[in-house]
């Protein structure tokens, strides 16, 4: 029972992260240009760096984070990061002016490298076996964060671009009490090894765990390039359904929660079922075609209903990264779980640096008044192509996959 609370809060970890994320996406852009006094194209571009920042600070933390736990355990980290989350976004509530949000965004890049624990702390408690369907749970919620974020966040922002802010702070606070009763610690202290400075960064980690086999780095490539492809949304979807379809505060929250409701279901009750039958691989291609047909819709269609459908179907692309994860997480020993998760995460950050810079930039040259060529939906597209390419590099690493009896391999394809 008392492991059940612990792996709950785990989940809510995620699922508290991510209602905080989509509780402010639908009212950062009102917010930068109200502290900026700046028009949609401009903001957008301040969006990107602000992203691009975030980023940075968890490619830098993360692998610390993972490393942190593999010494000390997941519970401290765990609490210790969710305190600070809280802090960052009251932080960012209160900020008067426009370089205190971008300092509040930094401190949220920090605070959000705790996914490392997160996920090294569900491949503690389950098998091999098991953590396709386990990383699936936590995709569920980012999904049902996606579903209750930014409903409210787009219900509070009508009561001003501070509020959800500071309801994210609160549950944050909250979750942090709560853990502290129920979290159980998931890894002995027989499992733990020593931390090395020298090991604490995403190059120097890959190196070590390629030893143990080289597939691990095709896995972490592959999440690395999807994370560049997945970064497309957070980073200029409101802004994209402001210029393209001329949609309000309210309505953003409202298709954020469609697809936090498309990712929930598939992660939550599909994928189960789904993946024992097809495996990994083939759920990779069936969630990266999926996001290519929505990207269609997306760019081409003009009717409300057609598009909130494709933002459901597209959560058929919440197959990916569970699938890849799982591919990872069983080519390494479970004393370095961490160790992998900090270095797959700070991967993703570093393409996430580049991805909000690419994405706001290709936006701000086909949007607005001084587009190149009007085509808002640009961004999208190429997102679209890039996750292509991480569908080709996880497919590689399958076939190279080292383990010595062959299971990975086989129950992959």
């Amino acid at each position: 029972m008392q492991r059940r609370a612990s792996v709950w809060f785990v989940f809510t970890v995620v699922l508290i992260d991510m209602i905080g994320f989509g509780l402010v996406m639908p009212v950062l852009p009102e917010l930068i240009m109200h502290l900026g006094r700046l028009p949609v194209d401009s903001a957008a571009v301040w969006a990107g760096w602000l992203g691009a920042g975030y980023a940075a600070l968890q490619f830098l933390c993360a692998p610390v984070i993972g490393n942190l736990s593999d010494r000390f355990g997941r519970r401290p980290v765990l609490l210790a990061s969710l305190f600070a989350f809280g802090c960052d976004y009251l932080l960012q509530g209160l900020a008067p002016s426009l370089g205190w949000l971008v300092v509040g965004r930094l401190i949220a890049g920090l605070t959000g490298a705790n996914y490392s624990a997160a996920y090294a702390y569900i491949a503690d408690v389950t098998g091999p076996k098991d953590r396709a369907a386990a990383f699936g749970t936590m995709g569920m919620a980012f999904g049902f964060g996606f579903i209750i974020g930014p409903a409210f966040g787009g219900f509070l922002g009508e009561f001003g671009p501070r509020v959800p802010f500071l309801a994210a702070a609160g549950m944050a606070f909250a979750n942090v009490i709560f853990g502290f009763f129920f979290l159980r610690e998931s890894l002995p202290a027989e499992r733990r090894r020593p931390f090395r400075l020298a090991r604490a960064n995403a190059f120097a980690a890959l190196r070590a765990l390629s030893g143990q086999n080289p597939a691990v780095l095709w896995f972490v490539a592959a999440l690395g390039v999807w994370s560049l492809a997945h970064t497309v949304y957070p980073s200029i979807w409101a802004f994209f359904a402001i210029e393209a379809y001329g949609w309000s505060v309210g309505q953003i929250g409202l298709s954020l929660t469609a697809v936090g409701l498309g990712s929930a279901l598939v992660q939550g009750l599909l994928m189960r079922w789904l993946i024992p039958r097809i495996g990994e691989v083939r759920a990779i291609v069936l969630g990266v075609a999926a996001l290519f047909t929505a990207t269609m819709v997306f760019a081409f269609v003009r009717s409300n209903p057609i598009i909130y459908a494709a933002l459901i179907f597209n959560g058929l692309q919440g197959l990916v990264q569970p699938s890849i994860n799982a591919l990872s997480s069983r080519a390494v020993n479970a004393e370095s779980q961490g160790e992998l998760q900090g270095a797959t995460q700070a991967i993703g950050s570093l393409a996430m640096i580049a991805g909000p810079l690419l994405y706001t930039g290709i936006f701000a040259k086909t949007a607005g008044p001084q587009a190149i060529v009007y085509f808002p939906a640009m961004p999208l597209v190429v997102a679209a192509s890039i996750a292509v390419g991480a569908m080709g590099i996880a497919i590689a690493g399958a076939r190279r996959d080292t383990d010595p009896d062959g299971r990975v391999a086989r129950n992959a394809t």
